[in-house]
């Protein structure tokens, strides 16, 4: 089993990369808000979580150990496979994350293609009481899942609109100032 990979990026796609070590290219699955920040013939380490079926190996990589356990506590819930729980770390940051599930928003979770009202429910129950003590005075989740939302609304791409909020500073917290900050982002 694969535990970790350092490389140079040869290729990078909408989600996944190349990793080239020592002649050997890994394709490597990762989220996107992790994706964005890569540039090619960039040097990089990820810690990786290699899926295994009958008929594929899987690598799904990741820049900290946190995020790569965060991702196996996700394939534990019924109905969540790997496509589901990078869909879900490509949402926002961790800490939001597991905000979202400490403050029960299952709507949070909807916005992943394949993760319908029910196994957004069983993300949340099964949880919530795992990160109720690690995701004490969290950012909330909710703002940002809505301030996504408003600039997707106003015709911005959900890359983009990541993009933007990822830069917004993590003291603002009032939806809108949150919206006019990754807007004035957007316009540079």
């Amino acid at each position: 089993m694969i535990g970790s990979i350092r490389g140079k990026i040869s290729h990078k796609s909408s989600n996944y990369i190349i990793l080239e070590t020592s002649g050997v290219g890994y394709k490597v699955f990762m989220p996107q808000v992790l994706l964005l920040t890569l540039k090619l013939n960039q040097d990089l380490s990820l810690v990786i979580h290699t899926y295994v079926r009958e008929d594929q190996i899987t690598l799904y990589g990741f820049q900290t150990l946190p995020e790569l356990e965060f991702f196996e506590l996700l394939l534990t819930v019924s109905g969540v496979g790997p496509k589901s729980a990078l869909g879900i770390m490509s949402l926002a940051s961790l800490e939001m994350i597991k905000s979202a599930i400490v403050s029960e928003d299952p709507t949070v979770f909807t916005k992943v293609s394949g993760i319908g009202r029910k196994t957004a429910e069983r993300v949340i129950v099964e949880l919530k009481e795992k990160l109720k003590s690690e995701s004490q005075n969290q950012p909330v989740a909710r703002e940002h899942s809505d301030a996504m939302d408003a600039l997707v609304s106003l015709g911005y791409s959900q890359q983009e609109a990541r993009t933007a909020l990822k830069n917004v500073p993590k003291e603002i917290t009032d939806l809108q100032m949150k919206i006019k900050f990754a807007l004035k982002g957007l316009h540079k």
